[in-house]
């Protein structure tokens, strides 16, 4: 990992931090959070788990092609490669468990990245959606003026943008035979021959991990999972919005989950720093809730959504008996070396 990126992420979350507490009284947010009701913490991380099973679930749905997967063992390395998103910058658990993948299942690290793919893809989809059905409710909410029509602008161009993405792997699983030989015509066009044989494979690879895409009731699988797995995460912000003294509908709940999640795809610091923080703070302050037990509320929850399977991740991650600075950087390089 290039030490610019870290250090770029961690300006990034130190702008975002410094927007979001601007003005705040640190002793006013510590009695919020001593005022807050921590039972409900309890219900919500369960909530987490329960969208992480679904998540799972997805995943081992489309590494079906590649064979039999358990889903409890997949579970634990879906665990893992959470922890890795959490502590280690530009999404690094992402490949950690294709990493993980690869070692247990022999399945290449470029299909099992091109299935990742198909999961963001999917969530950016949904997530852009529950923003964009949002905003029509919002009008009776906000006044229209430039900064909720520059909003409505900026939800456009994002459903545009994640929507032309998800049609493109649709084309590529539905004529995949087609794509590969317009990809590799382009490949051999413009590199040099040394290199052409091993991206051919990356490509050959990468187009079999989108093979659970091949049928419309596999893709409307995906996408009812996709939907079930936000919604499912949306009731966690309402877990621990009972713990405070505020009330906002599922329906904005819904809104402020997309919001935040669309804001950490952001560079930041490890854990979405700042970018979670700053958004969550910013929407709930449209939303009339006070500042103070706003700023109490987003940090109650992004440590609700960030430590227990940081944990979880790491004690799975232990229990492989895996080393990151060992393990892990050679079962990556052993796997580019064969991938």
């Amino acid at each position: 990992m290039k030490r610019w990126i870290f250090w770029v992420g961690l300006l990034i979350s130190a702008f975002f931090l410094f927007i979001a507490l601007r003005g705040l009284q640190p002793g006013n947010i510590l009695e919020v959070i001593r005022n807050a009701r921590i039972i409900w913490l309890i219900p919500g991380i369960g909530v987490y788990f329960l969208a992480l099973w679904f998540r799972t679930w997805r995943w081992c749905f489309l590494l079906k092609p590649f064979g039999h997967i358990s889903l409890s063992t997949l579970f634990s390395t879906m665990s893992i490669g959470y922890m890795g998103n959490n502590i280690y910058p530009a999404r690094a658990g992402e490949v950690l468990r294709s990493i993980l993948v690869k070692r247990k299942y022999q399945i290449p690290i470029s299909s099992s990245l091109a299935t990742i793919m198909i999961e963001r893809v999917f969530d950016a989809v949904v997530i852009v959606g529950f923003v964009s059905i949002n905003l029509s409710k919002l009008g009776g909410i906000f006044p229209a003026d430039e900064k909720n029509g520059g909003l409505h602008s900026w939800a456009l161009w994002g459903t545009i943008l994640f929507l032309l993405a998800f049609f493109i792997l649709l084309t590529i699983a539905r004529f995949p035979s087609q794509t590969e030989i317009l990809l590799l015509r382009i490949i051999n066009f413009i590199t040099p021959l040394r290199w052409r044989q091993k991206i051919s494979g990356i490509i050959n690879r990468f187009i079999q991990g989108l093979s659970s895409l091949h049928s419309l009731q596999d893709l409307l699988l995906i996408l009812i999972l996709s939907v079930l797995i936000w919604l499912v995460e949306t009731g966690v912000y309402w877990f621990i919005m009972q713990a405070f003294p505020f009330e906002i509908s599922f329906i904005h709940l819904i809104f402020l989950n997309g919001i935040v999640n669309l804001a950490t795809t952001l560079p930041s610091a490890p854990g979405y720093l700042g970018t979670f923080d700053a958004s969550g703070i910013a929407l709930l302050s449209f939303f009339n809730v006070n500042q103070s037990v706003a700023v109490g509320y987003i940090l109650l929850l992004h440590v609700a959504l960030w430590l227990p399977v940081t944990l979880l991740g790491g004690f799975y991650f232990m229990r492989e008996g895996l080393n990151w600075t060992r393990d892990v950087n050679q079962i990556r390089n052993q796997s580019q070396n064969s991938r």
